[in-house]
């Protein structure tokens, strides 16, 4: 794909902020046509540029009572234990993100769960149950702030 020019930028950064909103809505913000904004949106997602569009949910709403982040090291660490510890994560409905990272951990795992019941059994039947687990923290999320402004790397 070509280098994302100031348009593009400013479409990426209205459909950060608000992916619901319409294409002549964001054709007017960005001060563009509407079948160019159009236009523009299809290349951008067919390069990959915008990979999915998300639903913020208040999991609290659904029975989500619990928010944890769960560091992960692993004794381990040839392509397929990685492999395979990332994919049976993914797999599980606690798991909301996992994060592949350098540095003294090797994951880092965002959990929703129902109770602190919840949270244990999970944590003992999908992690610490791994012959390739050496070492487990988990952290209690008390709130989540997310930025709607798109970052800037100018």
């Amino acid at each position: 794909m070509k280098k994302l020019d100031d348009t593009d930028l400013n479409i990426l950064a209205e459909l950060y902020g608000n992916s619901r909103i319409t294409n002549k809505e964001l054709s007017a913000k960005v001060k563009i046509a509407p079948s160019t904004c159009l236009e523009r949106v299809k290349r951008l997602q067919a390069a990959g540029v915008i990979k999915a569009f998300t639903l913020n949910i208040d999991y609290k709403s659904i029975g989500g009572n619990i928010e944890a982040m769960t560091a992960v090291r692993l004794g381990k660490h040839n392509a397929q234990v990685i492999e395979s510890f990332r994919q049976d994560l993914v797999a599980c409905p606690e798991v909301l993100s996992v994060f592949y990272m350098g540095g003294e951990n090797d994951f880092l795992i965002h959990i929703i769960v129902e109770d602190t019941e919840h949270l244990r059994d999970f944590i003992f039947r999908s992690i610490t149950s791994k012959d390739e687990v050496v070492h487990l923290e988990t952290a209690l999320i008390y709130e989540q702030l997310i930025n709607n402004n798109l970052p800037s790397f100018k």
